[in-house]
């Protein structure tokens, strides 16, 4: 048994350890009565010193934070009272309490076996203070960070261009609004998701060897095309660029993307541009001297028609008919080949589309064998186009043609008409506007074509047929018929399936003219007038001249311009002057139109070439053909030299 002074001295030594903890320290009985306590408790709460007993109860240390105010506004009894009723629960407790002075206290409290219980009291102020001043820091930083992420959102959603990253996962982390709207997207709904939910499972397995090479840590650049929810057929060229560590890990990849597809509509433009400069090219420099030819052909069968008029050559006029519809034919394809190169479209009027269809079928009856089924129907009686008619007439009897050549054996061939709208999908698929269309439909049961074929089936100058049987021109001036027309033409073929081409032309609203004709033209003749005609080609000049004489003119004929303008200077008889515009030497026929305007302002002159004016073409002076100098295009008949001559005496 201890004695009481040994106890004491116990206590004493007990007391002297506990004041050298840093924390309060207190314990208090059953009956809630101080047993024991250190420096540090007073010291910490500023209890007075007088409390310091053994057998304080624990309500009078509650009164004096009651009385100070730490507990609130209420009565201070009141506030002891159920504060102690608490504490004789004896339960585990751990709360802070932040004093007036700002001081924060963590209390902590745990019951002892035989009643009572032990609390610490820690003073927590510098780490709530630290705390406080890293959760502002945070909040600051965080701040800083989302406003720097709307800044660089800002930016790349201002920018002409799709931006993304992409982490592992693959799994989208960032994107800007085109990005997302491209995907069918919002900014909020792509990120977090996996790269092939975004881009979808049939484009996904051409993206994703990409994507891989780029966390390979390699950049990549690729096109790929994507058919949109409206229908639309899009392209996109884009670059990854691998986001790497100094330490060679890569993290993800940045995505940059640009939306191509304009590019790629101008660069199909661009390509058929170029092809069409070059038929220009080619058939600018064949059709001067195939005219001229031409010329020549015509003028002598007519003039051989008007001799064959006499009795003593009855048969001649029938075998001189076939040779002038074959050079008159022969003109035609110059000016066709002219139009295709030029893109022309000359004279185009409301055409009666049905009884088009059945003028073309009653042409090409004959042309078809026996084991060819032709059917030819409309489902719309009143369609009406603004086009070309010969043009158009052309267009179909090469489509029928290419199906005849299609199905050596025989078969079915089918034309019908019909009338479509095209929504702006459709319509942008084709590179036409939306709207009506009249459809004719050109259906065969022939050998087909293979994607190559299709790819350059509008190409000048491709033809799969043996060579010399085929031209090459069929289909592009089909093609070139309906572009002049606003309209378009598809294919739909494969090999062994047949071919179906669908031409579409824009429904025209307006009634067709009556075309029946008013009766024999009548020639305007001359009355001796004295004609200086101008030409470096004899045997053309020799024609012009013979129909000149036939029309009642007298014709003084020259080589050359130079000797033409001593002849004007010379014979002040000359009353007016046709002339060839391209001739050798240092003068053409302008050079020879400005020499006659300054030597005789007041004589009259026409022009001929057998070249034909259009976009880019040199040769034709533009203030003649738009002045008081009119230009004959080779070859022209008697008419329209008698209605020329006739117009420019007159004025």
């Amino acid at each position: 048994m201890l004695t009481g002074d040994l106890y004491r001295d116990r206590l004493d030594l007990l007391q002297a350890a506990l004041d050298h903890i840093n924390q309060g320290f207190s314990v208090f009985d059953a009956d809630l009565r101080l047993v024991a306590w250190n420096r540090r408790l007073f010291e910490m709460l500023e209890f007075p010193w007088h409390l310091a007993n053994r057998g304080t109860h624990l309500a009078e240390f509650l009164r004096v934070n009651a009385a100070r105010g730490e507990y609130g506004d209420s009565d201070v009894e009141v506030l002891v009272a159920r504060r102690v009723e608490r504490a004789r629960l004896f339960e585990p407790h751990t709360f802070e309490r932040k004093r007036p002075d700002g001081q924060v206290v963590l209390v902590t409290g745990a019951p002892l076996p035989a009643g009572g219980f032990v609390t610490t009291y820690t003073d927590v102020t510098r780490e709530r203070q630290q705390q406080a001043t890293l959760e502002r820091t945070v909040a600051e930083r965080t701040r800083q960070l989302r406003q720097s992420e709307d800044w660089l959102r800002l930016v790349t959603d201002s920018v002409p261009a799709l931006i993304a990253y992409i982490g592992p996962g693959p799994v989208y982390r960032f994107a800007n609004r085109r990005y997302a709207k491209w995907f069918d997207h919002t900014v909020e709904s792509i990120v977090g998701r996996p790269a092939e939910e975004v881009i979808g499972p049939e484009l996904y397995p051409q993206i994703v060897p990409h994507i891989d090479r780029a966390f390979e840590g390699e950049a990549v650049s690729y096109e790929y095309s994507r058919t949109r929810k409206d229908g639309r057929l899009v392209h996109m060229r884009s670059t990854l660029i691998p986001d790497r560590t100094l330490d060679g890990r890569t993290l993800g990849c940045f995505v940059l993307s640009l939306d191509a597809t304009d590019q790629k509509r101008s660069e199909v433009a661009l390509a058929e541009a170029r092809r069409m400069e070059a038929v220009g090219q080619l058939t600018g420099g064949v059709a001067h001297d195939f005219n001229n030819l031409l010329t020549i052909i015509i003028g002598n069968v007519l003039s051989l028609r008007r001799k064959a008029e006499a009795p003593a050559m009855p048969d001649l006029a029938a075998h001189l008919d076939p040779v002038l519809q074959a050079a008159q034919r022969g003109a035609d394809l110059t000016r066709r080949l002219l139009a295709f190169a030029r893109g022309d479209a000359p004279d185009a009027k409301p055409v009666h589309l049905p009884a088009l269809l059945t003028d073309i079928e009653r042409l090409v009856a004959g042309s078809l064998p026996a084991s060819i089924a032709l059917t030819v129907a409309s489902q719309a009686p009143a369609l009406v186009a603004r086009i070309d008619p010969s043009e158009a007439e052309n267009a179909l009897v090469n489509l029928i043609f290419n199906a005849r050549d299609a199905m050596p054996q025989g078969g079915k061939l089918t034309v019908t008409l019909d009338e479509t709208h095209l929504e702006t999908s459709e319509a942008e698929a084709i590179g036409i506007a939306p709207g009506s269309y009249a459809r004719i439909l050109v259906a065969d049961t022939g050998q087909g074509m293979s994607e190559e074929v299709r790819r350059q089936a509008f190409d000048p100058f491709f033809s799969t047929k043996t060579f010399g049987t085929g031209s090459g021109l069929g289909l592009p001036t089909v093609y070139c018929f309906a572009r002049r027309a606003g309209g378009g033409i598809t294919i739909d073929s494969q090999p062994g399936e047949g071919a179906r081409i669908c031409l579409l032309l824009p429904v025209h609203q307006d009634i067709p003219a009556d075309e029946t004709g008013t009766g024999d033209t009548i020639m305007p003749a001359g009355h001796g007038e004295l004609i200086l005609l101008v030409d470096d080609d004899t045997d053309v000049a020799n024609v012009v001249r013979d129909q000149l004489c036939a029309l009642g003119y007298t014709v003084l004929v020259t080589n050359e311009a130079k000797d033409a303008v001593d002849l004007i200077a010379s014979v002040p008889d000359i009353q007016a002057v046709l002339s060839d515009v391209v001739m050798p030497g240092q003068m053409n026929g302008m050079d020879l139109v400005a020499a006659i305007r300054r030597a005789r302002p007041d004589l009259p002159t026409a022009l001929m070439t057998g070249y034909r004016r259009g976009p880019g073409q040199e040769g034709v002076p533009t203030d003649c053909v738009a002045g008081d100098c009119p230009v004959l295009a080779k070859p022209f008949t008697i008419c329209a030299l008698a209605q020329t001559m006739s117009e420019i005496l007159a004025s």
